[in-house]
């Protein structure tokens, strides 16, 4: 079973998702520090929504269409921010603005953190495919923290991963017209994974 729930976790984190376009995209643009801050924000992130799971806030969504279809919403409308946010040219966060300073990786940490705190994928997997993991009888708060514990080491290396990668060849695309290329692709991704998720998690009617 734990074989299992391993390479199901990994084969998901494999899978295109928000924090793999977006961490690409900040890596990219602001440098490796930046990345790293936001693969902590992102970990910290998923811990809380998995340990929310645990406690009995994945078998409330699951109970209630409305609450599903408020969190499905709220982290589709996130994900367009973040691809209009990964489209556009950001002033502010400049990498002269930001290298090195600790203004710099505190927003981009939190940053990582609401990223998860809304992702509409994460979300989906601790209230609908992490429990098909437990015990079926007498699953206590001890095997969903330890199967969330999993999960959260396993994206967390895979994040790091894409970090490092990125990292190597953001000087090869530093310079602006291929910084604002690939950034301008990372964010269709992004937009098209917010409309995937928002078609492929709508309850079934009738």
């Amino acid at each position: 079973m734990l074989t299992s729930y391993l390479a199901t976790v990994l084969l998901i984190e494999l899978t295109p998702g928000p924090n793999m376009a977006y961490l690409a995209a900040l890596t990219l643009g602001h440098g490796r520090r930046a990345g790293l801050a936001a693969v902590a924000g992102v970990a910290l992130g998923l811990a809380l929504i998995g340990l929310a799971a645990a406690m009995g806030f994945a078998a409330l969504v699951a109970a209630s269409p409305m609450l599903w279809n408020a969190l499905r919403w709220a982290g589709t409308a996130y994900l367009f921010y973040l691809a209009w946010e990964t489209w556009r040219d950001e002033k502010e966060t400049s990498p002269a603005g930001i290298a090195g300073g600790p203004s710099g990786k505190h927003r981009f940490f939190l940053r990582g953190l609401m990223t998860n705190v809304l992702n509409p994928k994460a979300a989906l997997f601790y209230v609908a495919i992490l429990p098909r993991f437990l015990p079926e009888q007498n699953a206590s708060l001890h095997d969903g923290l330890l199967l969330t514990g999993i999960s959260v080491a396993v994206a967390t290396a895979v994040h790091l991963a894409i970090v490092l990668l990125a990292a190597t060849l953001h000087p090869l695309l530093s310079q602006p017209e291929r910084l604002r290329g690939t950034r301008r692709v990372l964010a269709i991704s992004l937009a098209g994974i917010a409309l995937w998720f928002l078609r492929s998690s709508a309850l079934p009617t009738g």
